[in-house]
């Protein structure tokens, strides 16, 4: 499978076009955001740049991991929440505009933290003989993630009738790659799914959990309101499993390394929408949050 030219070569262009997609659904507006509630994207980016991938090293060490699993984790931990969240938010009564804000500056913050986290992982478990992410791949990696959303503002920012034009397919076509992405990853290890989903399907389950936990948690603690909880939670628990594939596949040529990420990608949404569901019965039974003012529509 890694050998391929589907992986090889398309599944990069097909990030690339997703990513691209996500620059369409974004505007200067959604950074310049954070100077207006600087607190709620503060807590939520700490959470998930820096708590996240705590908790999944604890975890992996804590399971004693095969190390290319191990790898697949962390980088996992590692990738930038996905566009989905925003969906979810939308449906749980969460802070939409907290989450478009979010996914702008993670969509950046990815291009650095892909690299660093997954570079310490390989040199930890030490799994530098299969597995190299050198300043070639480190530039490929900013490549596919923050070059074409750079792309897709300059595009939505010179014609936003093209951009709302965009948004459906492209959010179908980033569905319909990330089934095939997680279908492909699961076949190509099929004679050793059954070993892998042993050793990381808890680990993934409990990570998942832990995400949407210490999203919605970290946030109260903080004294953020519900809404903007929720966005965190959201937020932090639903990665974009798609880039952390990708990165697998196609730069650090394994399959092994993608299969927590396949598997992640099947968990998380129905865990976050239990969770979610949770939430919303606890909130019903007290006061309703207000709406935030200036909240955007889910695009």
């Amino acid at each position: 499978m890694n050998d391929s030219a589907l992986i090889t070569v398309g599944l990069p262009i097909a990030l690339a076009i997703i990513m691209f997609g996500l620059g369409l659904s974004l505007t200067v507006g959604d950074f310049q955001r954070v100077a207006r509630s600087p607190k709620a994207v503060v807590v939520a980016l700490v959470l998930q740049v820096l708590v996240l991938p705590f908790v999944a090293f604890g975890l992996v060490v804590a399971f004693d991991v095969d190390p290319l699993l191990a790898v697949g984790v962390m980088l996992l931990a590692a990738s930038p929440g996905g566009t989905t969240a925003n969906l979810f938010s939308h449906l749980f009564h969460g802070d939409v505009a907290l989450n478009v804000t979010l996914t702008a500056i993670n969509s950046v913050l990815a291009a650095v933290s892909i690299p660093v986290i997954t570079n310490l992982a390989i040199g930890y478990f030490d799994a530098e003989g299969e597995l190299g992410l050198q300043l070639g791949k480190v530039v490929q990696v900013i490549a596919i993630v923050l070059v074409p959303v750079a792309i897709g503002m300059v595009v939505r920012s010179r014609s936003e009738s093209f951009a709302a034009r965009a948004d459906k397919p492209v959010r179908i076509f980033s569905i319909v790659v990330l089934v095939a992405v997680s279908i492909g990853a699961i076949v190509g290890e099929r004679e050793n799914i059954a070993d892998y989903v042993e050793q990381v399907g808890l680990v993934v389950t409990l990570f998942c959990l832990a995400s949407l936990t210490i999203g919605y948690l970290g946030a109260r603690v903080m004294r953020l309101d519900e809404r903007q909880a929720i966005a965190s939670s959201m937020e932090v628990g639903i990665h974009n499993t798609t880039v952390a594939m990708t990165i697998a596949l196609s730069v650090l040529d394994n399959t092994e390394v993608a299969i927590p990420s396949a598997v992640y990608s099947i968990v998380m949404y129905v865990l976050a929408a239990l969770f979610g569901w949770a939430i919303s019965r606890r909130v019903r039974g007290g006061a309703a949050a207000e709406p935030l003012p200036g909240e955007r529509a889910v695009r």
